[in-house]
């Protein structure tokens, strides 16, 4: 299955790890599956100078302000107070530590492209062309962010034992017959095999 889906060149590559916080990793089916297998995608950015992108949720209170009470997934949030800046809950996983070359990115909505930084311009200036998804919830930020990434024209790599979601019968039907439309979607063990050498 391997041979079908094109290398990776890393140099022109982005591994995105979204929403490995504590509190979405508490709402989801087998986190910690999905929280080791973001580690071994983590140490092959690592060992191939891959640009890695650490996405995370997380509300200002000017944020909460801002969501309108239409918004039906995100009014609960704000009238909640779910997630906010600074709170544990809404930091990075303690596991993963982040190296000055990452970029960190802060979103107040699904898509990794929701937040004041423009990630995508950022990853255009570097020659990235690429995207290597992992993250949760499989039904939240990854499909928001791959379908988005997928009309912007990136190549993407969806890692499927690196997702997870808190119903496992949308994270199959995403991963099985949905994603494949968009991204090649493969295991985590798969990465090494799949990236020129320099």
């Amino acid at each position: 299955m391997t041979s079908t889906v094109p290398h990776l060149d890393p140099a022109r590559t982005a591994l995105l790890l979204m929403d490995f916080q504590p509190a979405v990793l508490a709402a989801v089916a087998d986190p910690d599956q999905a929280l080791s297998r973001a580690h071994a995608a983590l140490s092959w950015a690592r060992s191939h100078d891959v640009q890695v992108v650490h996405v995370r949720v997380a509300f200002a209170p000017e944020d909460f302000s801002a969501i309108p009470a239409l918004n039906k997934a995100f009014a609960a949030v704000a009238e909640n107070k779910f997630l906010p800046d600074g709170s544990p809950e809404a930091d990075l996983h303690e596991s993963f530590e982040v190296s000055e070359r990452d970029i960190t990115v802060r979103k107040t909505r699904f898509s990794a492209f929701a937040s004041a930084t423009d990630v995508r311009g950022l990853l255009r200036e570097q020659g990235v062309d690429t995207l290597v998804l992992a993250g949760l919830s499989t039904g939240g930020v990854v499909l928001t962010t791959l379908r988005q990434a997928a009309d912007d024209d990136f190549a993407l790599y969806l890692l499927k034992d690196a997702t997870a979601d808190p119903d496992p019968e949308v994270h199959r039907v995403l991963t099985e017959k949905v994603f494949p439309h968009q991204a090649h979607v493969i295991d985590t063990d798969e990465l090494p095999g799949l990236t020129k050498s320099a």
